[in-house]
């Protein structure tokens, strides 16, 4: 679908446009460059003469640049230039001159580009405009406040680092590089959106991952043709290969230690300045019920957390609505014993089974939402005391029979053992197809939604990769680090999802 969506637009990318400068006055630079930055209060712009002979103005914009940085290593040493250094010397000597002997900064260009160089101001660097040269001097001055290295908020970690990505991509980049020493690790770097122009990076390991799989993420995010890109889910939205899909095709994570897990089997990840998170593509269905602890604790501890995430799946996914099927339609399959505690409980409530599920799956919804919203301190209080609450005002009322209380209670337990957030929503929406299914047409409705999910499954992709393998397409060696997790010594070669160029990983 993807493809099919994009496939008018390949030849339409055009190269970013730029406006040379084709003036050398610096009043006639200065006013261009205002006329770009309009009217803003927060570009500083300071008027000076070196050695009392050349005029010279440099502007940056406060609180994205370094002001300490700009006055000890740029405004200084060039006020204490002195005249014979500057005297009968050519517009290219000054330039030269400025950027290796006077300016002690260690990014220092110079462009005849004034979109570029507009752009560059608007980053965090300063731009430094001298009289009678046709070129801007471009100042690597970046210096915002940003947030510490801080343990991730949104992936509780058991055992194994504490260290989380940040809103600054290059910390973020460091981060992977600490981890990964290796001269093949290739990071590469642009800009997405048409008006905000976000920093992006791609990352991957050169002789691991394929050419196509990379060329095929640059592509994607090449056709990207939006004003802005401010997040990673906004990204994963405009270069899913379905749109129409309920499921995740692409892994967020802030924790840097399994992005370079994943780097390490052959993947290519995605980076935005501005968010925590980073993108992991291609994805396939197994991937979502894993987290780096499986690997940091013994097999045998490994293997009974991963049987407990797939119960927890399957318990989040079909308990209400195996309940509304057995309630309504296949009495017989309950034991004797079961079937008249059930029908005892249930006695007085004036709602069928599938509206007495709806109504406490919306409810525990409502919770959650609203625990998600409050401040942190007191949310998660109110969706445990919350839920306690109202499910025994609903009992003591009759309106529910309290089966369907710990029913409920145990389909929202599950959804949260499942690692993967988005992955936990796609079940927690589905939920509700199969609950209707199961009122409409009993254990026949829930096969038969099984059936067209597992049908939509094996058809979906990931980037070119089977989304349900090792599943489907069978693939035998993936299945020691599947459901069942080998020991480590036994996982000798990588997964066939995504194919790489060096399947060993383990002599």
């Amino acid at each position: 679908m993807y493809r099919k969506l994009l496939k008018k637009k390949r030849d339409t990318i055009q190269p970013l446009k730029t406006n040379a400068i084709d003036s050398s006055g610096l009043v006639d630079l200065t006013k261009l460059v205002k006329g770009y930055i309009g009217e803003s209060s927060d570009i500083v712009q300071h008027d000076m003469v070196i050695a009392g002979l050349i005029k010279a103005t440099l502007f940056h914009v406060s609180g994205l640049s370094d002001r300490d940085m700009i006055d000890n290593s740029v405004i200084k040493p060039i006020m204490q230039m002195s005249q014979r250094e500057v005297a009968n010397i050519s517009h290219e000597e000054l330039i030269k001159k400025l950027s290796q002997e006077v300016i002690n900064l260690s990014s220092v260009q110079s462009i005849k580009s004034l979109d570029q160089s507009v752009h560059l101001l608007m980053t965090g660097d300063s731009l430094l405009i001298v009289d009678g040269v046709d070129k801007v001097i471009i100042l690597g001055t970046k210096g915002y406040e940003k947030r510490g290295i801080e343990e991730p908020k949104s992936e509780v970690v058991i055992r194994g680092p504490r260290d989380g990505f940040i809103e600054d991509i290059q910390t973020n980049i460091v981060l992977l590089r600490r981890r990964i020493a290796d001269p093949n690790f290739i990071i590469q770097t642009g800009e997405i959106g048409q008006r905000a122009k976000i920093k992006y990076s791609i990352g991957y390991i050169k002789g691991l991952v394929t050419e196509e799989l990379v060329n095929e993420v640059r592509y994607r995010i090449s056709c990207i043709k939006t004003d802005e890109v401010l997040e990673t889910g906004t990204l994963e939205q405009l270069i899913e290969d379905n749109v129409l899909s309920p499921f995740p095709q692409l892994m967020h994570t802030e924790r840097p230690d399994k992005t370079t897990a994943a780097l390490m089997n052959g993947k290519v990840i995605i980076l935005i300045d501005g968010t925590p998170y980073s993108l992991i593509t291609p994805t396939t269905f197994e991937q979502l019920l894993k987290s780096p602890e499986d690997y940091y604790d013994r097999w045998h501890i490994g293997t009974l957390i991963r049987l407990i995430r797939y119960l927890a799946a399957f318990f989040a996914l079909f308990l209400p609505s195996l309940y509304i099927a057995m309630v309504t339609y296949h009495h017989g399959m309950i034991p004797t014993t079961l079937a008249l505690s059930i029908a005892g409980t249930r006695e007085g409530v004036p709602f069928p089974a599938f509206l007495e599920a709806f109504l406490m799956e919306i409810t525990i919804e409502l919770l959650r939402e609203a625990g998600i919203r409050l401040p942190r301190a007191i949310g998660q209080t109110i969706g445990i005391v919350g839920g306690l609450v109202i499910g025994d005002a609903a009992v003591r009322a009759g309106f529910v029979s309290p089966v369907m209380v710990i029913v409920v209670a145990i389909t929202a337990v599950a959804s949260f053992a499942i690692p993967s957030y988005s992955f936990s929503i796609a079940l927690r929406m589905l939920r509700f197809s199969f609950m209707i299914a199961a009122s409409m047409f009993g254990l026949y409705g829930i096969v038969i939604s099984y059936i067209t999910i597992n049908v939509h499954l094996v058809g979906l992709r990931s980037f070119g990769s089977y989304y349900t393998s090792p599943f489907a397409p069978f693939r035998y060696k993936d299945w020691l680090d599947l459901v069942f997790r080998a020991p480590l010594s036994q996982q000798r070669t990588r997964t066939n999802e995504p194919g790489t160029l060096d399947d060993i990983k383990q002599n």
